[in-house]
């Protein structure tokens, strides 16, 4: 008995996806819900499971094809055993699962990520002999860089960075046997993600009146609030109390000042959204993604932090949803985390403006009429100019600014 494997139903918001690698080829063995290909939308990635046991008898589409709803992949022959079961292999698949019984006698390790597959396939990698530290036992893509650091480069081999280290695009592999001083190119087709970053990126700035204005905020007090409260926060709420929840709270209180901040423009009309849906970026090895807290002014600062560290694991492990990513009234990015001082962040469209979190650092500022060594950092906020004016944007930028400067207002809602 034969079974079709069909693209699964794409979300309503995406038309269609790039088969960006087969995971089995014919003849080999499958088994049901293993996951067989990886689709690349410009969101996300989706994994395609074997809808039975049995053996892959043909692939209808190569890697690269772009793909629709519905559209035949690939066939099983269900019960069938593959004819080289039983012949030992010259080496384990890269890309199979790696399967290790845990000292509690639990389960197994979970599936690899779609970048950590490619990692370990281009590197031809044992997976049972890196050491995993994520959730469950799980893979990550740091575990597999930091084991390629430790191990001994090949004779020849010239230094750098271990692949994928920061690369959202693939690095071009050295090719032995240049001459020294050689000018090589190595030409690379985008991800389906980049591709979409980079069209929204153009439609934002050729659609929206986009102009930055800068402050700066002294986190002494969000500091020290931290530092006093943070061991019996983790106890009690099971997460760190980390910056990105107060600086959430700080713009939706700036948000209810300045509604104008919140809204999005639709065609001749000001769209004024009356919810919180604020999207935070987060960097992943295929570039950045902006999922969604929703409601974000009625949860607390510890649902707001689980929240986040949920979606960030989610999205660097490959496993985020579009639901996810869908909506969003105004955005939070901080590039503080890779040593930025000072950026002029993009608005993420239809949205009207952005925040831009910067690096934290200790300069000499004057405090009632004293120089003393205060731990600042820049804010900045991209606005659409054709609704928002200069005067609201400032204002915002200040109300965050206070907020932050003396977080106890936030409590307090004053």
């Amino acid at each position: 008995m034969t079974t079709e494997i069909k693209v699964p139903q794409l979300p309503e918001s995406v038309s269609d996806a790039t088969l960006v690698a087969w995971h089995k080829q014919p003849g080999e063995s499958v088994s049901r819900d293993e996951n067989l290909a990886d689709l690349e939308t410009d969101k996300v990635v989706l994994e395609v499971p074997a809808p039975a046991s049995g053996v892959l008898r043909e692939l209808k589409v190569a890697n690269g094809t772009v793909v629709r709803s519905g559209q035949l992949l690939a066939v099983i022959e269900e019960g069938a055993r593959a004819a080289d079961a039983a012949a030992p292999k010259a080496a384990p698949a890269a890309s199979e699962v790696r399967s290790e019984v845990k000292a509690d006698g639990e389960a197994a390790k979970d599936k690899l990520s779609p970048s950590v597959r490619r990692l370990v396939e281009e590197n031809r990698l044992d997976t049972g002999a890196i050491p995993a530290s994520g959730r469950d036992g799980r893979l990550t893509k740091s575990d597999v860089v930091d084991f390629l650091g430790k191990q001994p480069a090949p004779a020849g081999a010239q230094t750098g960075p271990a692949p994928g280290a920061a690369a959202a695009q693939p690095a071009p592999a050295a090719r032995p046997g240049l001459p020294a001083g050689a000018r090589a190119e190595h030409r690379v087709p985008m991800t389906r993600l980049r591709q979409r970053i980079a069209q929204r990126m153009v439609e934002a700035q050729s659609t929206q009146a986009l102009l930055t204005s800068f402050n700066e905020v002294d986190l002494a007090a969000v500091n020290e609030l931290r530092a006093r409260y943070k061991d019996r926060f983790e106890k009690e709420h099971g997460v760190k109390l980390g910056f990105m929840s107060f600086f959430v709270k700080a713009c939706i209180e700036a948000l209810k000042r300045f509604p104008v901040v919140n809204a999005s423009v639709d065609g001749s009309d000001i769209i004024y959204h009356e919810f919180y849906d604020i999207g935070v970026a987060v960097s992943t090895d295929r570039g950045l993604v902006v999922p969604i807290v929703r409601d974000a002014d009625i949860k607390g600062f510890a649902a707001i932090e689980k929240e986040i560290g949920e979606y960030a694991k989610k999205a660097r492990a490959g496993s985020i949803g579009i639901e996810d990513l869908t909506g969003g009234t105004f955005t939070i990015t901080n590039g503080g985390v890779f040593g930025s001082l000072m950026s002029t962040p993009i608005v993420n469209a239809p949205q009207s403006a952005i925040l831009g979190m910067h690096k934290i650092q200790e300069r000499p500022m004057v405090v009632n009429g004293q120089i003393a060594i205060r731990p600042m950092m820049y804010i900045a906020i991209t606005y659409d100019h054709r609704i928002i004016d200069g005067r609201e944007a400032v204002q915002f930028l200040v109300a965050v600014k206070e907020s932050l400067e003396d977080p106890g207002r936030m409590l307090l809602g004053i």
